[in-house]
């Protein structure tokens, strides 16, 4: 018992004698780098450059033509006849514009511009879910720096205890107050507190390494201290929050346009069985030299196009684009169902999670008030080492309840603003 004493006393003394070199950042900033490094908001950042560049096309086909340049030179071995200079040449070099208007393709310029607009839409809303994601991991972890920090606080403050309480008992078995097993047993507790320190600390150094990940760094970041004040109402009823998700949760938004895009994605398919009307100019110039001046050519043409059969393969499409938009209404359908119970869950878990915090610290004050009491009967003989015991365990368990219970309100609030795509309290950004 004493060897283990000894090693782990050294092994708090070495964990201590190691400079906190450990950057810190603020809840703003991890958030802020975070937000650039999540793979997911990257892509969903990407989805809506997409989406912009869908949107634009589909509104410039109605007001510009395709144009299309190419040229061909040629080398005749032996010399072919040119239709430039009319004799035969051993280079002929061809050169051609084409511009080319849809004047009417059954619809499908209108669908499109109805899917790119909702394509645009869900990508936006993409976007916003992937940023709350994001900000909902780095909070979580950023928590756990902070929660295991504390922990590790009152795991030190037990180690600490369990010394005092040792000396105490060690005093009253000199004078033969009170029986070998007292010291024994306040040993035995203070080998597991600092045992218990250890883990704390390990655990501490581990959640440091992830928030680091998360915000990019190549090492460990610690995390700024954040108020320790209870945590406020929130600032909206439950029918408030539920018609807000419904209308602007990212989640719900982009199931909403989805399935808008679905649906004109379909009417973009039904197109393809009416006729299809092309208007093209082209000027087609011959010579043997670049850029070909000697013989020009012009046409203007009017095609039109009426499909009959392509062996099914547009019935195929057909099918595919009815079946999607069938999914995409089932999601949107479910979605709506959803709001209430996601919503009501995250509001309540974070009425439940105040309501605990606040249970925590009115159990911590007891706590306190017990082992006091306990402390000051043992130290005059008129309690046993067990009721001792047992008030400085549940000291420690009251103070380790408050420290997660804190900081699950926190986490609890992150997640009902994931949901909603705003934040209810934007000041806590600031800090």
């Amino acid at each position: 018992m004493l060897a283990l004493l000894a090693a782990l006393q050294l092994q708090l003394q070495v964990t201590a004698s190691v400079p906190d070199s450990v950057p810190t950042v603020t809840l703003s900033e991890a958030l802020h780098r975070a937000t650039g490094l999540d793979p997911d908001y990257v892509a969903a950042v990407g989805q809506v450059d997409n989406a912009v560049w869908a949107r634009r096309s589909a509104f410039s086909v109605f007001i510009l033509p395709a144009v299309s340049l190419s040229t061909t030179a040629t080398r005749n071995t032996p010399a072919f006849f040119n239709f430039a200079t009319l004799k035969p040449e051993q280079y002929s070099v061809q050169a051609q514009a084409t511009l080319s208007y849809d004047v009417f393709t059954g619809g499908q310029k209108v669908a499109e511009l109805a899917r790119s607009a909702a394509a645009l839409d869900g990508a936006h809303a993409g976007e916003l879910q992937a940023r709350f994601a994001s900000a909902l991991l780095t909070e979580s972890d950023y928590y756990a720096v902070l929660a295991d920090r504390e922990l590790a606080r009152v795991a030190g403050e037990r180690v600490r205890r369990a010394q005092e309480q040792l000396a105490v008992a060690r005093a009253r078995v000199t004078t033969g107050a009170a029986v070998q097993t007292d010291s024994l047993q306040l040993r035995l507790e203070l080998t597991q507190a600092r045992v218990g320190l250890l883990q704390q600390q390990s655990a501490l150094r581990v959640a440091r390494l992830e928030l680091g990940r998360r915000v990019g760094a190549a090492g460990p970041v610690d995390a700024a201290q954040l108020d320790t004040a209870p945590a406020p109402e929130l600032p909206l009823k439950l029918a408030d929050a539920i018609t807000q998700a419904a209308a602007q949760g990212p989640r719900y938004r982009q199931a909403a346009a989805n399935e808008r895009a679905a649906a004109a994605a379909f009417r973009a398919r039904l197109g393809t069985y009416l006729p299809r009307a092309t208007v093209s100019w082209s000027r087609i110039g011959f010579d043997n030299r670049f850029a070909p001046a000697r013989l020009g050519v012009s046409a203007l043409t009017l095609a039109v196009s009426f499909p009959l059969w392509d062996n099914a393969q547009r019935e195929i499409a057909l099918s595919q684009a009815r079946v999607n938009h069938d999914v995409a209404r089932a999601i949107r359908e479910d979605m709506d169902r959803a709001v209430q119970h996601d919503v009501t869950a995250a509001y309540d878990g974070y009425a439940t999670a105040r309501a605990s915090a606040q249970l925590a610290a009115e159990a911590l004050t007891v706590a306190r008030e017990n082992f006091r009491v306990q402390q000051s009967r043992y130290a005059a003989g008129a309690t046993a080492i067990l009721d001792l015991l047992v008030a400085q365990t549940a000291l420690d368990d009251a103070e380790a309840a408050l420290v997660q219970a804190r900081y699950a309100t926190r986490l609890a609030l992150a997640g009902l603003e994931n949901i909603l795509g705003k934040r209810l309290f934007p000041e806590r950004d600031q800090q």
